[in-house]
């Protein structure tokens, strides 16, 4: 009897396992949300927002501002979303190879919202640039810590304005 009992444990164990594995993983599946993205448009930023830089001979990057319009059809609202896309040059090589993920937009609330993101093109690359597959990604729930109310952002991390 005793031979029997660590397979029978075992076999249970395994058991309780996999109710687990598959328990915690439904949940997070079904936090994800996909949004759609529309009016897409790629312009250097104003040449007062942070991110610009001087164009003197050391500039190794330009500030591109990515804007948008992001519409969330669901009735509550969507965090931490990031936005993807795939920015092309004119000679149709990627803008940012190796990279779809090209930032993040925060909390969409139900409804239109207009987005912006600050992308770093490196200093040369041939325009005019093309933007396709974008998209956007968030959750139901919080996922990353956030800012807290009168906590201090970076000045990267604060509004595109313009």
């Amino acid at each position: 009897m005793s031979a029997q009992q660590p397979f029978r444990i075992s076999r249970h164990l395994l058991a309780l396992w996999l109710v687990l594995l598959v328990g915690l993983g439904l949940p997070a599946a079904s936090l994800a949300a996909e949004l759609k993205v529309e009016k897409v448009s790629l312009a250097p930023c104003p040449a007062s927002d942070a991110g610009s830089q001087s164009q003197s001979r050391s500039t190794v990057a330009s500030c591109y501002a990515l804007r948008g319009e992001v519409i969330n059809t669901s009735k509550a609202p969507v965090v931490d979303t990031d936005v993807f896309a795939v920015i092309m040059d004119s000679s149709g090589e990627p803008v940012l190879p190796n990279r779809t993920r090209v930032g993040s937009i925060g909390d969409v609330a139900p409804g239109r919202s207009s987005f912006a993101l600050r992308l770093s093109v490196p200093a040369g690359t041939p325009g005019p640039f093309r933007v396709g597959q974008v998209k956007a990604r968030g959750f139901r729930a919080p996922v990353r810590t956030r800012v807290g109310e009168g906590e201090e952002q970076l000045p990267l991390e604060q509004d595109l304005s313009g």
